[in-house]
């Protein structure tokens, strides 16, 4: 694993809320392998999975609170004697909040509001947050600039854009430390393959592999900026920590800063494996984006974030990653 800080944080305690997620459990591991004072996952394992924070329960530092972030009780109680905050959790994907707008709302806003309301009274040192590309909506330009943004187009992007709104407004009038990510399709080791919301790289192995039926959506041809997880870690562990004052109240692009098509992704997996399987192709999804490629030049400018894992790398980790699961 890279090292993505100078600081030392032996002395520093941190809070991940969705620890027990994708992207959070290893935000977790890196701040646990580097020898942080304390290490506090708060998760109502919804849809975090309890096989992704039993990896860390040998840590003495390390701390588990099965909690809801709708709960402000809750959230007050997770902050105390925190000093930085990654916040992670959210109910994620876009179909998920197109068939159910009002459980999203709830988990990203309500949830969200609470959590940086008692990160303020707590008076924390820094926050950062899980965005999304989905903020780009209808904007039909690449790349993705931070600046140019279109209308959203299915509920989940509105909840990320109002976590962005009431992030400014938090640095502005309260001073809160706070930083956002705009993940691009981030992948890797404990993404879950299970589930009607499965993300879709999971998905390709597990049904390769198993020799199920694989579904693209639309003709193949949408492009996505992938994103190996520990990118996404080296983002969050740099925001945290930065000592750059004009790096707070930004939301910043997360990503590699190239763009594969989806037919792409299933033919490498497919190569990868060396297992000849066709997939089946369906409906486009309401509310996807068509094509998806970020400019990150803001992010490594402000934040020295360098993405160490290209598109390729990420890839073979991964897939052998799950290729050990299911064998």
């Amino acid at each position: 694993m890279s090292v993505f800080h100078t600081k030392d944080i032996s002395q520093s305690s941190f809070l991940i809320t969705g620890g027990a997620g994708f992207i959070g459990s290893h935000i977790v591991d890196y701040l646990l392998t580097h020898g942080a004072k304390k290490v506090r996952v708060l998760d109502n394992l919804a849809t975090g999975l309890q096989s992704n924070v039993d990896l860390f329960t040998h840590y003495p530092n390390y701390e588990f609170i099965n909690g809801d972030i709708r709960d402000f009780s809750t959230c007050q109680s997770a902050c105390i004697g925190i000093d930085y905050i990654s916040h992670q959790a959210a109910l994620g994907s876009v179909p998920r909040s197109v068939k159910d707008p009002i459980a999203s709302n709830e988990v990203n806003v309500t949830g969200f509001l609470n959590m940086l309301t008692a990160a303020k009274d707590a008076q924390v040192k820094a926050f950062v947050y899980a965005s999304s590309s989905a903020v780009y909506g209808d904007e039909p330009n690449l790349p993705k600039v931070e600046e140019r943004i279109g209308n959203p187009l299915s509920p989940y992007a509105v909840t990320k854009k109002t976590n962005e709104l009431y992030a400014d407004v938090f640095f502005k009038l309260y001073g809160l430390k706070i930083i956002g990510f705009r993940y691009f399709n981030v992948f890797g080791e404990r993404q879950d393959p299970n589930g009607p919301y499965a993300a879709v790289m999971p998905l390709f192995v597990s049904g390769i592999i198993n020799n199920t039926t694989v579904y693209i959506n639309g003709d193949g041809e949408q492009t996505r900026d992938f994103t190996y997880v520990d990118n996404a870690v080296q983002a969050n562990v740099r925001g945290m920590l930065s000592d750059n004052p004009d790096s707070y109240g930004q939301v910043y692009n997360i990503a590699f800063g190239e763009k594969f098509s989806v037919n792409y992704l299933y033919n490498a997996i497919r190569s990868l494996l060396d297992i000849e399987h066709n997939a089946t192709y369906r409906q486009e999804r309401e509310g996807d984006i068509r094509n998806s490629l970020a400019d990150i030049s803001k992010a490594k400018r402000l934040l020295g974030y360098d993405p160490q894992y290209k598109f390729a790398d990420g890839l073979k980790l991964t897939v052998a990653y799950f290729k050990k699961i299911y064998s």
